[in-house]
């Protein structure tokens, strides 16, 4: 673009004033052989409005649940708290028959990974530990987050469990920098979770979000510290790591084709928060 021209963003300002640093930053990095993002993948001023709009019902969306869930309830009443709460509020619950998806959240307990499917069968029992993964589109934007809820009396080693996964998505936040790498992010969080004699699933990780459910980048959880995409102003991601308590590996539920369970009946726990990166840091839109 020409220097005085409006910017591409939409922001309203001249190209020299709004994003030409930017660009001439990202590609310096991109000479040196890094992995930087294409402007696509960079969120605009007003986009990001928006995406926050979503993010603030997503918020909601989980505290409603946080104010609800109880043992003996079924995880077919979390679903519909879920698609009334956001509807009521004039939102979509992103994974509602998403790739066939047939339910409106993520229910996901024990041994489960992610993906599991609510069902008026599945009763939450005294000492589960259960991830609630909720998505919203409002006007169109994209939001995404999710919770550990410890339920009743939870053994030592699930507590602890769901107390490391915290401390994990916490690193992963204090290392997320602008002009740093979605590798220092993973190796942070895989650093303490090894430390405390636990696995991060490496097949599954977080993803870029705002204008779809799911964009550029992939994020892993177990990619070294200086690797992967450059953090720039106007990403937009989600840090999500599924800790295990034994091995990393997982299969799908073969009936649901959706449920992902720890391949020796370990526990598992996830927490996602979504952030964007910010010229003076990172800000978290959801958790």
């Amino acid at each position: 673009m020409e220097r005085n021209e409006p910017c591409w963003c939409g922001s309203g300002k001249k190209y020299k004033k709004c994003h030409m640093p930017i660009d001439e930053k990202i590609q310096l990095h991109a000479d040196h052989g890094e992995i930087v993002p294409s402007r696509a993948i960079l969120k605009t001023p007003a986009q990001i409005e928006m995406i926050r709009k979503s993010a603030d019902l997503n918020t909601a969306v989980l505290d409603e649940v946080a104010k609800h869930i109880r043992i003996g309830m079924s995880t077919a009443e979390i679903d519909e708290i879920v698609y009334r709460f956001t509807t009521e509020h004039g939102g979509i619950p992103a994974p509602l028959n998403y790739q066939g998806f047939p339910k409106s959240v993520c229910t996901s307990l024990n041994n489960e990974i992610c993906h599991g499917i609510p069902d008026e069968n599945i009763i939450i029992q005294d000492g589960d530990i259960i991830n609630v993964d909720v998505s919203t589109i409002l006007n169109g934007y994209f939001s995404d987050a999710s919770r550990m809820f410890k339920m009743g009396n939870v053994s030592e080693r699930a507590e602890r469990l769901v107390r490391v996964t915290e401390e994990c998505v916490q690193r992963g936040l204090a290392a997320a920098k602008p002009w740093g790498h979605l590798g220092d992010i993973a190796d942070a969080i895989n650093t303490h979770a090894q430390a405390n004699g636990y696995s991060v699933v490496e097949e599954i990780g977080g993803h870029g979000i705002g204008l779809e459910f799911h964009e550029d980048p992939f994020v892993s959880y177990v990619t070294p510290k200086g690797s992967e995409m450059l953090l720039v102003p106007g990403m937009m991601f989600t840090i999500e790591p599924m800790i295990n308590e034994g091995s990393p590996d997982f299969f799908v539920d073969e009936d649901n084709d959706w449920t992902v369970y720890t391949i020796d009946d370990g526990l598992s726990a996830q927490i996602e928060y979504m952030v964007l990166v910010k010229e003076d840091g990172i800000e978290v839109l959801t958790k």
